[in-house]
């Protein structure tokens, strides 16, 4: 289960994705999420799923890494599934028994909320799986730079951020280890209700916590017997420059944003599709 958790990974290849600035890739992150709140037809939804896959394509990652992002929340979809589809009752009546009625409106918003946290999940994956910790590192840290003039703490914070996407894969890892020793050790993880299962994640998590304190004590003592000091005075081996990929990019992504507020403003479909839904439930 922990090996299936791709936040925090990099892996290393030859595209354009991985050539971009990581300032763009930030910004390029931030409109993207963007376009995923604002979309309100489902349709057009397929316009942001459509880029989210050229997306993946030119960053040469295998979907096997897209999937085992997905995998964390196989129970987290299905039951935010369930309980839009139940608890939202606008629109017209589509099925009702006793307490439980689906409307339109219901379905209309259990699909919606799916649809973004993978969306969501994916375009976080991708910046990570493209960018490695260092560069995450100098993009945060450049731009809040402006930041500094009211002595806000930059490069502390945009180390911290790093240094806390760094470690996710090493504390799965470490998670891992912990969860099959304890397996070997005649430890029961599956059965039992899900009180029970929490109990029974106690040894782990007991010396995940411990080991997580041990490692950071020794990342400081690290850090400072190298004289670290925050960013004053710090200099770097290759300085960020935007080329001419870093601006096509970001046009390509506002003309994104541009054409599904266009299509959602001129086009909107969803009145018609839930009316022949209607229709077809009519007839049968």
């Amino acid at each position: 289960m922990f090996k299936d958790i791709t936040l925090g990974q990099y892996f290393p290849a030859d595209s354009v994705a991985h050539r971009l600035d990581p300032r763009t890739k930030l910004v390029l992150l931030v409109m993207y999420i963007t376009a995923v709140f604002i979309v309100k037809d489902l349709w057009v939804f397929g316009l942001v799923i459509a880029f989210m896959l050229f997306m993946t394509a030119m960053s040469r990652i295998p979907l096997s890494y897209i999937f085992k992002a997905m995998k964390p929340l196989k129970l987290l979809l299905p039951l935010m599934f369930l309980l839009n589809l139940f608890m939202v009752r606008t629109g017209t009546e589509l099925f009702a028994w006793k307490f439980i009625k689906i409307t339109t409106g219901g379905v209309r918003q259990a699909f919606f909320i799916v649809l973004r946290l993978i969306a969501l999940i994916t375009g976080s994956s991708l910046l990570t799986l493209t960018t490695t910790p260092v560069s995450l590192t100098e993009g945060i840290e450049r731009l809040l730079s402006p930041l500094k003039i009211v002595r806000f703490p930059v490069h502390e914070l945009a180390m911290m951020m790093t240094i806390a996407l760094r470690f996710i894969p090493t504390l799965l890892e470490e998670a891992d280890k912990i969860m099959k020793a304890q397996l070997a050790r005649g430890a029961d993880l599956e059965s039992g209700n899900i009180f029970k299962r929490a109990k029974a994640m106690l040894p782990i998590l007991i010396p995940l916590f411990v080991n997580s304190f041990r490692r950071a004590e020794e990342l400081a003592l690290a850090m400072e017997s190298r004289c670290y000091h925050g960013g004053e005075g710090r200099t770097r081996l290759r300085k960020l420059k935007f080329h001419w990929r870093d601006l096509f990019a970001v046009l390509i992504m506002g003309a994104l944003i541009a054409g599904v507020i266009l299509l959602q403003k001129y086009y909107s479909f969803d009145s018609y599709i839930a009316a022949y839904v209607l229709k077809l439930l009519g007839k049968a």
